[in-house]
């Protein structure tokens, strides 16, 4: 088994992950959206643009996983407001953790999710947070081996679909 490298991302990783954050959000939704509500998407709310800009964004931090050298995923941690649950616990989310498709299953999402936890420890947060979409059990499956528990819902919208995501933290 190939050893799975976990670096902070910089500014010259931005557009690379901008093309890796795209191809990941549309290889694991499109076959359970209508491709005019996952085209609207990717073209307003997910532009390459804008996930180019976020990489900069002091808010975010940004992990790559690699094998042998190729990129094999990514995790966003970001400093944001806590949904009303969480009041004013001191919490960090992680915004995005995905997998290469030809990866999956090959403990990237776990070397991902230890270096996201690892983090928010050293900068000592009480809760770990993030949304999941409803039906994406295997997410959701993950998540909980890792001792997220769900709390919440909220509303994420994909092109002209709302869609229901279950909030999930854990206590560290």
């Amino acid at each position: 088994m190939s050893a799975i490298t976990i670096r902070i991302a910089t500014s010259s990783d931005a557009v690379m992950i901008a093309d890796l954050s795209r191809q990941t959000f549309y290889d694991a939704f499109a076959a359970d959206n209508t491709p005019e509500n996952m085209d609207k998407f990717m073209n307003e709310q997910f532009t390459r643009e804008k996930l180019i800009a976020e990489v900069s964004d002091p808010a975010s931090i940004f992990l790559l996983a690699t094998i042998n050298d190729e990129i094999a995923g990514y995790a966003r941690l970001r400093e944001s407001s806590n949904p009303p649950e969480l009041s004013d616990l001191p919490s960090i989310e992680i915004a995005r953790i995905y997998a290469v498709t030809t990866t999956i299953g090959k403990g990237v999402g776990s070397a991902l999710m230890q270096r996201c936890i690892a983090i928010a420890q050293e900068k000592q947060r009480s809760v770990i947070w993030l949304g999941v979409w409803e039906h994406n059990k295997r997410a959701i499956d993950f998540y909980t081996k890792w001792g997220f528990q769900k709390f919440s819902e909220h509303i994420f919208v994909v092109g002209d679909d709302p869609q229901t995501d279950w909030l999930m933290k854990k206590k560290l």
